[in-house]
């Protein structure tokens, strides 16, 4: 059976305290506390399931419960799990801080075992299978670099289309060696500025900087600020819609990522897969979880209604 998106990359326990009031540093804030299964590579996958693909996750796991709870998440999003177990290790976690009105304070990520998932292990029967299966592959830098660097090369020998999540700016460096054999890098303002070397002075400066660094495509996010794609063919320039309020900002640009490749795969063009990468991050931003559970096509409908057309650069 062919695989739309093998997704490899980040599956575990999101643990999101979130304060119901002004933050006070150094003491104790009253809030309320929130555990699901999440990870860059998750959360991008479950969306992508929804929103119809066939999709394969390939995530390192602890031999634990909270491993086999981002398993039964995953078969529940309708996704093919196909976890690497490392039987005597705790599946990593990610503890983050919010404030009151959902932005981040301070995050915890407990993600050693990561580092585990070595180059070598992609030569695997298994991985290779699924590499020659997929249409597209997807990866965040939870992986180790030289990972990233193997898996990239393998999907240009096989002539796969493969896209990575910067995830952070300390992890976006992994995706450095790499940069000339990835087809598009989805990436905040932060991560971008790591990639570039330098942070751009205006939104629309952002695709020449990361071409300049042998990046082919790529978007740059900066929260309700404009958000720029660009490829080999041009640049589009969107100001995501303002929402009434945000639930939890954690997830929304995995939800980005999903929902502008999705477009992509179906042939859209970067200015319309802008668009539905947006409303897809909306759609995210206002529900209390890292993925909407509810996502559909019908529910990106309705989100694409709020977003407005997106401005062709020069």
């Amino acid at each position: 059976m062919s695989i739309d998106v093998l997704v490899l990359g980040g599956a575990h326990i999101d643990r999101r305290g979130r304060l119901d009031g002004p933050t006070r540093m150094g003491a104790s804030n009253p809030g309320k506390w929130l555990e699901e299964p999440g990870g860059g590579a998750f959360n991008a996958a479950c969306n992508l399931g929804r929103l119809g693909h066939r999709v394969r996750l390939v995530a390192p796991r602890g031999g634990d419960a909270s491993g086999e709870r981002v398993a039964a998440a995953a078969e529940q999003a309708g996704i093919e799990d196909c976890p690497v177990v490392f039987l005597d290790r705790a599946t990593p976690s990610y503890t983050a801080i919010l404030e009151s009105d959902g932005n981040l304070i301070v995050a915890l990520a407990d993600m050693a075992l990561y580092d585990l998932f070595s180059a070598r292990r992609l030569r695997s029967r298994s991985l290779r299978d699924s590499l020659i299966l997929a249409s597209h592959v997807l990866c965040d830098a939870n992986l180790p670099g030289e990972t990233i660097a193997a898996l990239a090369s393998a999907a240009n020998h096989l002539g796969k289309p493969v896209a990575a999540i910067a995830i952070s700016p300390a992890k976006a460096l992994r995706l450095t060696p790499s940069l000339q054999r990835l087809d598009h890098v989805f990436m905040n303002a932060a991560e971008a500025e790591v990639l570039a070397g330098a942070r751009a002075r205006q939104p629309a400066d952002w695709p020449a900087m990361l071409r300049d660094v042998g990046l082919r495509a790529g978007t740059v996010t900066m929260g309700a600020g404009p958000t720029v794609a660009f490829d080999e063919n041009g640049a589009a320039l969107l100001t995501p819609p303002q929402l009434d309020a945000i639930s939890d900002v954690t997830g929304a640009g995995d939800a980005f990522a999903a929902g502008f490749l999705s477009a992509r795969i179906a042939g859209e063009t970067i200015a319309d897969a802008l668009r539905q990468g947006t409303a897809c991050a909306a759609i995210t931003l206002i529900s209390p979880h890292g993925t909407e559970k509810d996502l559909n096509n019908e529910l990106l409908k309705s989100g694409l209604a709020l977003v407005g057309e997106a401005a062709i650069l020069s």
